[in-house]
């Protein structure tokens, strides 16, 4: 099998079949986007500075325990001692992502933790290799926390330069084998007793990445294995929707499988369970904000059930594990099919859910579900260490990745968001400079830098929530071509040093209903944004509005508008500055006059 070596000087065996052309958009390194300023650069620095902060002896500590070694640090507890319910699961997302900020920053210390936390993991593993931390972790939740040892060893070798964890993650696949199922499964009542809640469907994914990085055939078998084609994957690519009653977060994890099957394979039904997959879900699944799976669960469609569960519960969305399922199938939405509709769709799902998420505090606690019932108000899962402590720094460490693409021709700009690109056009070098207020203001400024004049493609996404027709000039100059909504509008010409292209990109108030049975029961939305209403400390519910009449811009206050109401005032921000204060995110829109 032939070898050759990736952009980022990682050795990359060739895949089984060429994967060209499989790819319309493809994805560029961390180290190739700079965030510079703007909302999600500010989160992105905050949780970069929370994670680096965290002792490495307490990650460890259970492990060293299970193999009898000095074992220093406060205990981590929550779900994440051996008697927790997932002992020692975070390991390996803490591991991806500080390897995934190490290589965007190239921050040494942020670098060295990784790398010692890998040699720390390793001296635990002993000569068979047994990876878990637990008796109880290889026995209830074996693939589940396998998955993310791979990713974390992954993202280590490839983009943190810790060379070791290329070997240790095939000592942890091969030590895991003896604990794992030998066939896939679906997560639910079917489960096997040992494991009920384990997800062997999330493996592939990971699996294909651990075979090309090693090179051991046997990786790829258990990818191929794993694939839940005939409860899944298989019905899905007919068009059938099996998602009702599903565990919301794994299967859309899973999606990422099937999309490294159709990479890795070409088998088309993979693109085709993928595609009908998302489109179930903005069709029948989500909430104003892009999240969905309330208390976890798919809904049945067309039944009035997410209506239903702004009073039945308060778990409507698995924030950070939710969004970083979403996000992953959204890039590769994008790469294989390079529809805007996509872009959109990821657009949204950032800034209403996983740029909302409460900051963690220093001992365990996070955010984890995304509350849209009356009178809510942000706070923390009851345990310390949940699941979503993981895709947390993973997600955001991702926010990069989200915002350009690359072709052989040019630069596909995807989220308007302060940011630099650098990469190589034929082999010039080449540098893309965002600047903007979005999303408080509606303007955007693109400018090229290149060394000498030379032909490029310059496509930018259109949003679908355009109010109003877009404005597009280069250089002054109004850009003459076709542009539509929910499209990505083509620039190709001769830049220069310096050439500049303004976008003005309309942002209006919309109402969108909660479902089809409940039509009248909306969330306000103006551009990418869910907006809820602040609630006074004596209010609990509102009465019925006629929004979006009235509403008004609160002057030297970001993004905040007030409804004036008989009974007082009432204000409307976006989710993610919500901070300590009580909101409502539905409310019933008052019926037009006969």
């Amino acid at each position: 099998m032939a070898a050759g070596v990736a952009a980022s000087g990682v050795p990359r065996l060739a895949l089984a079949r060429s994967p060209q052309g499989r790819e319309k958009l493809q994805e560029f390194g961390y180290a190739d986007v700079k965030l510079t300023g703007g909302p999600l650069k500010s989160q992105y620095d905050r949780i970069h500075a929370h994670y680096l902060s965290l002792d490495n002896d307490r990650f460890l500590k259970v492990y060293r325990q299970r193999a009898g070694l000095p074992a220093p640090g406060k205990d981590m507890g929550g779900w994440y001692d051996a008697d927790g319910f997932v002992p020692g699961h975070l390991l390996g997302q803490f591991i991806s992502g500080l390897s995934r900020y190490a290589r965007a920053t190239g921050d040494g210390p942020t670098s060295a933790k990784v790398k010692a936390l890998v040699e720390g993991f390793a001296a635990t593993l002993g000569p068979g290799g047994y990876p878990y931390a637990s008796e109880k972790a290889a026995t209830t939740w074996p693939c589940y926390i396998l998955d993310k040892y791979e990713i974390g060893l992954l993202d280590a070798y490839q983009l943190a330069d810790v060379k070791m964890a290329r070997d240790v993650l095939a000592r942890v696949i091969r030590g895991a084998i003896p604990y794992i199922p030998d066939h896939t499964y679906d997560r639910g009542p079917n489960s096997p007793k040992q494991a009920p809640y384990d997800e062997p469907y999330i493996l592939p994914e990971n699996l294909f990445d651990s075979y090309q990085a090693t090179g051991e055939k046997q990786f790829l078998k258990m990818a191929r294995l794993y694939l839940l084609d005939r409860e899944y994957f298989d019905p899905l690519a007919q068009g059938q929707d099996v998602l009702p009653g599903k565990h919301a977060y794994s299967h859309v994890m899973a999606l990422s499988s099937a999309a490294k099957a159709y990479l890795m394979l070409g088998e088309p039904k993979y693109l085709e369970a993928i595609k009908n997959a998302w489109n179930l879900l903005e069709e029948d699944q989500e909430f104003a904000s892009g999240g969905w799976g309330p208390k976890e669960t798919f809904v049945p469609p067309h039944q009035g059930k997410l209506g239903e569960s702004l009073v039945s519960t308060r778990d409507h969305f698995e924030t950070p594990c939710g969004f970083y399922a979403h996000s992953k199938l959204a890039r590769y939405l994008l790469r294989f099919t390079a529809e805007a509709r996509y872009g959109d769709g990821l657009e949204r799902a950032i800034y209403n859910t996983l740029l909302g998420a409460k900051d963690p505090d220093s001992d365990g606690d996070y955010f984890y579900y995304s509350d849209y019932h009356d009178a809510a108000k942000k706070g923390y899962y009851h345990s310390k260490w949940p699941c979503c402590a993981g895709t947390l720094v993973q997600g955001v460490a991702d926010y990069p990745l989200d915002v350009c693409f690359h072709t052989p021709d040019g630069i596909t700009v995807n989220l308007f968001t302060p940011s630099e690109v650098r990469w190589t056009s034929k082999g010039v070098p080449v540098r893309l400079v965002q600047a903007t207020k979005f999303p408080e203001e509606d303007t955007v400024e693109l400018r090229v830098e290149v060394p000498s004049p030379m032909e490029l493609t310059l496509r930018v996404r259109m949003p679908g929530w355009l109010d109003a027709e877009p404005g597009i000039s280069i250089n002054g100059k109004s850009f003459d071509g076709e542009v539509r909504k929910q499209s990505f509008v083509a620039v190709r010409r001769r830049w220069k040093k310096n050439d500049t292209v303004h976008l003005r990109l309309p942002q209006g108030f919309r109402l969108q209903p909660i479902d089809g049975q409940h039509p009248q029961t909306v969330a306000l939305m103006r551009g990418p944004l869910m907006l809820v209403a602040l609630l006074p400390p004596d209010v609990t519910s509102l009465p019925a509005l006629s929004l979006p009449h009235g509403l008004k811009p609160v002057p030297n206050r970001r993004l905040t508008f007030e409804l004036r109401l008989p009974e007082g005032r009432l204000e409307f921000v976006p989710f993610y500055l919500v901070q300590d204060e009580m909101y409502t995110t539905y409310f019933q829109q008052k019926a037009a006059p006969s």
